[in-house]
């Protein structure tokens, strides 16, 4: 009776050592996964564009918000062939844009009309529900952008959220986070991102 209570508890032992956390698909393990995964981390940039630029450029939502926070400011030029039909604009970053954009203008506005902001990175807010099928799942989950400096947070309202579903597969070693390509049925977590719709 010993033996067998023994033997009983030294299987329950091994069985236990013998699955990882990764073994199950729980909404932790989800949440961390899609959280922690480079797709997911990787920051928004805004692309500021100086010099002569076409209309529909400069009368996008982007370029307004700056224009509004009195960041960069246009005066008519002449357009090239390539920009397209009048008008253009020739816009300069002002002194308080040269403020607020001090570290990234530094950094390119003498080798280059394109200067690089980075405004924004991904917040993951939840999951909503996992769907298994095998050794494959879809995780449905809310994100949103979250400003990382003052020009993210003009660009980027924190109210919008979005709903994604990314694909999950199962390996010999657990689950993993499909980062981009479909395997099977599953979309990638570069393909959820880009395809996120906004919550209604």
């Amino acid at each position: 009776m010993r033996r067998r209570q023994a033997a009983f508890i030294f299987a329950v032992l091994c069985f236990t050592v013998a699955c990882s956390p990764r073994d199950f698909l729980t909404r932790r393990l989800a949440t961390d996964l899609i959280a922690g995964s480079e797709t997911f981390k990787t920051t928004q940039l805004f692309w500021l564009r100086t010099g002569v630029i076409s209309n529909k450029d400069y009368t996008s939502p982007e370029y307004l918000v700056l224009r509004r926070h009195g960041w960069i400011t246009g005066t008519g030029a002449a357009c090239s062939a390539d920009l397209g039909p009048a008008p253009c604009w020739d816009v300069v970053i002002t002194p308080l844009g040269v403020d607020a954009l001090r570290e990234w203008v530094a950094a390119t506005a003498a080798t280059s009309q394109y200067i690089s902001v980075p405004v924004a990175q991904r917040e993951l807010l939840g999951l909503s529900g996992i769907r298994k099928n095998g050794n494959f799942a879809d995780v449905d989950f809310q994100w949103r952008w979250a400003a990382v400096n003052e020009v993210g947070a003009a660009l980027y309202a924190k109210g919008t959220e979005y709903n994604s579903t990314v694909g999950f597969v199962r390996y010999d070693d657990g689950w993993r986070v499909i980062e981009s390509g479909p395997l099977r049925s599953s979309q990638g977590l570069n393909d959820a991102l880009k395809n996120a719709e906004p919550v209604q």
